[in-house]
């Protein structure tokens, strides 16, 4: 129980703030701190259908009304008492709530519940009608509690007037528990962990103390008897998500909320942040495009977005995988939350609406960016094409990236075995922790390498990635896995993003997006095209004398679960894995290839600290 004890306290715990270190946001004048804090500890709220979830309110004392603040959290509400303490000195009301069913809260615990969307339309109103509250609310909330964000905001809360969702996922087959139609390993765990009212040691056993053995478990055959391999993880919803693995079902229908018709009933401003390296990173410009687009106000199509050097918990380290990206790495965050919420709760006219809408870090450069919009104007997609002799097989291999497309050249092909998959790079807490180095998995014969040359100058790559793969594969279905890495002239190769596919997701591309409504039949042997986006964009400068190398396999583990290759319409019942042999075509009729938006050399000396 240590280690995810430990990762919920980090994960519970405030975000820094950070007066002492020179803010890269332009903070400017906030509230001040002047109030003392009265503290009214498990409240009752009650909900429409006669739950009454558990909540702390954090007050100043004082006469009179102020403005309020939610932090709804499956994770212990006592865990936010400290942001919340920081938050009620400044003149805020900070209500804290367990969620449905977690803690001392009321109902029966599903994680992805409907019921989640109304309870935060009901908590809002509550605190609005307050003898307390001016009637203005706002939220912020990290991870899971980003999702609630999104999800109250959706049901258009008269009393709500901004929300600060904090690297928040996407929807469920975007990101996790499915990323493009692949099960991601770590919410088996996180199903484990929060399986009851309170987290249960039902982790795996890397993270020290537990019976349960993460690469024996995973590897346990159907899928959908995985719970027998942890006393407490639930067999009704966790069993809803390894069986229905297209949106179509209602289960997940229920409970999404990226669609235009949702996010048209978003009537708020949204200043969102998330890392790099976070794993739930594509909730949070997508969010930024759709809102700006969809959303119902004029105010909620103006969103913020930040981005900086992290990991799923942000702003709390200056480095990663042990790279160090600098003092500037961490921001006062908080300190511009607190300036956020004035102009919107408080009303105060402090000139944030002028501030840029993006601001993003641009790694190597170890610079913060600002810029206009997200993805970034001034960058220029820019093809860059795999070649090779037909031997691109691991760092050994004949592969090679450059800006021109091929002619003929002869097919590179791999062997994908699901009973011996490609390794991962190292995570934890289900989440890969930064740039990690991922040159001992490229010594395989079943990762295709495509290295660039030894680059003679910098560039610059910031924004959405994609690849365009002409591939065959002799199973009934497969994975793509492709990988941006930043090779250094020392020979580590550091992990930067990638993009995954299930083969049988190939005509799920919908108005420029991932639309896992169906399955495709694929044919063995059969060369097609996928447009594969990458779930993780990047902000890198590739420094001269580095190289660009582009990575493909069929598996990732532990990361993703293992395709077994069968393609049946349910990978959850599948018991015996199939063989593949793999095929990358790159060649004048297929020009296999990766879109990188590249930041032209001015542009990119440009960039400064704000």
């Amino acid at each position: 129980m240590k280690c995810w004890t430990g990762f919920l306290l980090v994960l519970l715990a405030r975000i820094a703030w950070a007066q002492t270190v020179p803010p890269i946001l332009p903070v400017g004048e906030i509230s001040p701190a002047k109030y003392e804090v009265l503290e009214e500890r498990n409240q009752k709220a009650p909900m429409r259908d006669g739950m009454r979830l558990m909540v702390d309110v954090f007050r100043p004392q004082a006469d009179g009304r102020f403005p309020a603040v939610l932090w709804q959290t499956p994770y212990n509400k006592n865990g936010g008492a400290g942001r919340a303490r920081k938050f009620a000195a400044r003149g805020y009301v900070v209500v804290n709530a367990d969620s449905r069913g977690r803690f001392e809260s009321e109902g029966e615990w599903d994680p992805f519940s409907p019921l989640h969307k109304s309870d935060g339309y009901d908590l809002v109103e509550w605190i609005a009608r307050q003898s307390w509250c001016t009637g203005r609310v706002g939220t912020y909330g990290l991870s899971y509690m980003g999702w609630q964000q999104w999800w109250t905001a959706s049901q258009s809360p008269p009393s709500l007037k901004a929300i600060v969702p904090e690297v928040a996922p996407p929807d469920h087959l975007q990101n996790c528990p499915y990323q493009n139609g692949i099960l991601v390993c770590w919410m088996m765990d996180w199903a484990g962990m929060m399986s009851g009212r309170r987290p249960h040691s039902a982790g795996p056993g890397p993270y020290g103390g537990f019976a349960v053995n993460r690469e024996a478990a995973y590897r346990r055959l159907p899928y959908i008897d995985f719970d027998k391999s942890r006393g407490h993880l639930p067999t009704e919803w966790w069993r809803k998500w390894m069986l229905q693995n297209t949106a179509s079902g209602e289960y997940w229908r229920a409970i999404a909320y990226q669609t235009p018709e949702s996010y048209a009933r978003v009537k708020v401003p949204s200043l969102a942040i998330s890392g790099w390296f976070d794993a739930n990173f594509p909730g949070t410009p997508t969010n930024y495009l759709a809102v700006k687009q969809h959303g119902g106000s004029p105010e909620a199509r103006r969103p913020r977005m930040i981005v900086g050097p992290w990991e799923h918990i942000i702003n709390t380290r200056r480095e990663a995988a042990g790279v160090d990206f600098g003092p500037q790495a961490i921001i006062d965050w908080d300190g511009y939350v607190c300036r956020w919420f004035d102009y919107h709760l408080k009303e105060i006219d402090n000139g944030v609406l002028a501030d840029p809408p993006v601001h993003v870090f641009v790694m190597g450069r170890n610079q913060w960016r600002a810029a206009s919009d997200w993805p970034l104007p001034e960058a220029v997609p820019t093809k860059f094409y795999l070649h090779s002799q037909g031997h691109a097989n691991s760092s050994a291999g004949d592969g090679l990236l450059d800006t021109q497309p091929p002619g003929e050249e002869p097919p590179d092909a791999y062997t994908y075995d699901p009973d011996n998959p490609t390794p991962s790079a190292a995570f934890a807490n289900g989440h890969i922790d930064g740039p990690r180095d991922v040159s001992q998995a490229a010594l395989r014969p079943d990762v295709l390498i495509y290295s660039t040359p030894v680059l003679e100058q910098d560039v610059e790559v910031i924004g959405p990635l994609s690849a365009r793969l002409f591939a065959a594969t002799s199973a009934a279905d497969t994975d793509w896995m492709v990988r941006l890495v930043d090779v250094h002239p020392d020979g580590r190769a550091l992990f930067l993003a990638e993009g995954v596919m299930r083969a049988r997701h190939r005509d799920d591309q919908r108005n420029g997006g991932f639309n896992p409504e169906r399955l495709s039949t694929i044919e063995p042997n059969r060369v097609y095209p996928y447009t594969i986006d990458f779930w993780r964009p990047t902000g890198n400068r590739f420094a001269k004398g580095h190289r660009i190398r582009v990575e493909i396999s069929s598996s990732y583990y532990p990361y993703y679960l293992r395709n077994l290759n069968t393609g049946e319409d349910n990978l959850a019942l599948a018991v015996r894995p199939v063989v593949a042999r793999q095929v990358i075509r790159h060649d004048a009729e297929h020009p296999s290839h990766i879109v990188l938006p590249v930041i032209p050399a001015t542009a990119a000396g440009s960039a400064a600290q704000d």
